[in-house]
């Protein structure tokens, strides 16, 4: 007997289990299916940051939208832990663009978002020992921080399953099922599933699950690597998480004795996702030691931990395909590149008011449909800082 569901969500990722929260909790019957296992893809090796700067008005919006869920935990989700620990956040831009990132807080300031323009000197109070010579300018949000990605999926996942929603491991979706232009179902490794409505979660998979209905998703897989290094001795994790543009390099507390590392530069894009990660390449190390270094030159004495390399879907803006595509019941949320963790508690409520009243109503999403491509809508900020990954 086939299994029938209201929804099928296809992934289970943070996406897809804060998607199945948000359906659950209005009464839809939700079927997860899954590849492999929650937060086994792009979601398992984020850096987990949890802030509100953008430079695109509705991200910041979703963001600040998703913070409440980070900071009440219990109360919203009821749970698991999202482990949500605030240092706070600063973003650092070169002169060129200090007057975009003071109209962006500007931006932020108006949504509600605390946020606030912070000189060098500010700046060298917030990240001890930071050399500021070269910065005009930056950003900073007191009340942000970072979480524990898979376990926030898995607290979504598990909160989902109070309310009715099954969660089915090891079931890589092969096709969707269409009859007469309309979704009746999937096809998986498990056998047959049927519903009215599947969104693909797929992450770096979404294009080749999408392809099967007939939807040409402008999604690549997209590979990062992250490090981690052990702190100098007697260096506390009295930092803030820090995007330094100029530098190219973002990094972050980890824990108590330890700092996360992620290069913007030199990612590999294309080729099939189903390939092996690689591990961190010998010149990235390089890389990241020397313009970490360039702004705390302290970290000159860390040490290197471990690493590793993980990979999302990216679109030609670098912004999430959201909504409707090609037959009647297929939805899609993917191509985050690799910023759609701190979003994802709101997205899940939009995709669900959207799949339930026809209309999203936390936030307006509509600018993220996938025909902005073919109509030349690229999401660019009204005060752009260009491309994050390069």
């Amino acid at each position: 007997m086939i299994e029938r569901a209201d929804v099928i969500v296809v992934g289970a990722g943070v996406q897809g289990a804060s998607l199945a929260f948000h359906l659950a909790q209005r009464g839809a019957r939700v079927l997860v299916l899954e590849r492999d296992t929650v937060a086994s893809g792009a979601t398992g090796r984020s850096s987990g940051f949890v802030r509100m700067h953008y430079d695109l008005e509705s991200e910041s919006r979703l963001a600040w939208a998703s913070f409440p869920y980070f900071r009440e935990w219990a109360d919203r989700v009821g749970a698991g832990d999202c482990g949500f620990v605030p240092t706070g956040f600063v973003h650092v831009v070169p002169a060129q663009l200090a007057d975009a990132l003071r109209a962006n807080v500007e931006m932020q300031q108006r949504i509600g978002i605390d946020s606030r323009v912070v000189s060098p000197a500010e700046i060298e109070r917030l990240v001890p020992g930071a050399l500021t010579e070269d910065i005009a300018v930056g950003a900073y949000e007191a009340a942000s921080g970072y979480a524990d990605p898979a376990g926030t999926a898995a607290g979504f996942l598990t909160a989902a399953g109070r309310l009715g929603a099954r969660f089915i491991r090891d079931c890589r979706v092969e096709s969707v099922l269409v009859e007469g232009g309309v979704v009746v179902g999937v096809a998986t490794s498990r056998g047959r599933f049927a519903a009215p409505a599947v969104v693909d979660v797929a992450g770096a998979w979404a294009a080749e699950l999408a392809g099967t209905v007939g939807v040409d998703l402008p999604v690549q897989a997209w590979r990062h690597a992250t490090a981690y290094f052990g702190l100098p001795a007697g260096r506390e994790p009295d930092f803030p998480i820090v995007i330094d543009e100029l530098n190219q390099v973002y990094f972050r507390p980890e824990g108590r004795e330890m700092m996360l590392v992620g290069l913007e530069i030199g990612n590999e894009v294309g080729g099939s996702p189903d390939r092996p990660l690689a591990g961190l390449r010998p010149a990235d190390l390089e890389q990241m030691v020397a313009r970490v270094c360039a702004r705390v030159p302290w970290m000159a004495n860390g040490t290197l931990r471990t690493a590793h390399g993980g990979q999302d879907g990216i679109t030609p803006d670098q912004r999430a395909i959201l909504g409707r595509a090609g037959p009647d019941g297929f939805f899609v949320a993917c191509g985050f590149s690799g910023t759609g963790f701190k979003t994802a508690p709101a997205i899940g409520a939009c995709l669900a008011e959207l799949i339930l009243d026809g209309r999203a109503t936390t936030v307006d999403i509509a600018g993220y449909s996938l025909d902005r491509f073919a109509a030349g809508r690229p999401l660019v900020g009204e005060h752009p800082y260009g491309y994050l990954w390069r």
